[in-house]
């Protein structure tokens, strides 16, 4: 292989038998930090909150090395999807009266209807369902 190479068998077995520099002993001594920090957080944590949080334990290292070693790896943050409400309570006086008196059962197809809307998210958006169904036979009788 070396004479394919074009390279000197001594130099092949001085590569072999050298030790590990003080450099990638650091980065292996790093890379094992950052990993313990990352999965501490449960994989939320970024680049820059690792690098908050190895200073502040007394580890001095570099955003940047940091965000290197994440980086190789593989390791990223999750974003934390932000809490959306949809049900606010409105003003009293436009709630709507009980008409069925939370009597969810009939006997006759037709008589009593319900409505409900929903939200569904999708690549694009929000998208709002609304839906009409029958409470003797459970069927949606529309939809919007």
């Amino acid at each position: 292989m070396c004479a394919r190479l074009g390279v000197p068998r001594a130099s092949y077995y001085r590569w072999l038998e050298q030790k590990e520099s003080a450099t990638s002993a650091r980065h292996r001594e790093l890379t094992g930090l950052v990993k313990a920090m990352f999965d501490s957080s449960d994989g939320i944590f970024g680049h820059r909150m690792v690098h908050t949080k190895l200073a502040a334990t007394g580890v001095e290292v570099s955003v940047g090395t940091v965000a290197a070693i994440m980086a190789e790896n593989g390791w990223a943050a999750k974003r934390m999807r932000a809490f959306k409400r949809t049900t606010i309570p409105s003003d009293p006086d436009k709630v709507f009266a009980d008409l069925i008196g939370r009597d969810f059962t009939s006997e006759v197809p037709g008589t009593k209807l319900v409505g409900d809307i929903t939200y569904l998210r999708t690549g694009e958006g929000w998208l709002y369902l609304a839906t009409v169904i029958d409470l003797c036979t459970r069927m949606v009788v529309g939809w919007a």
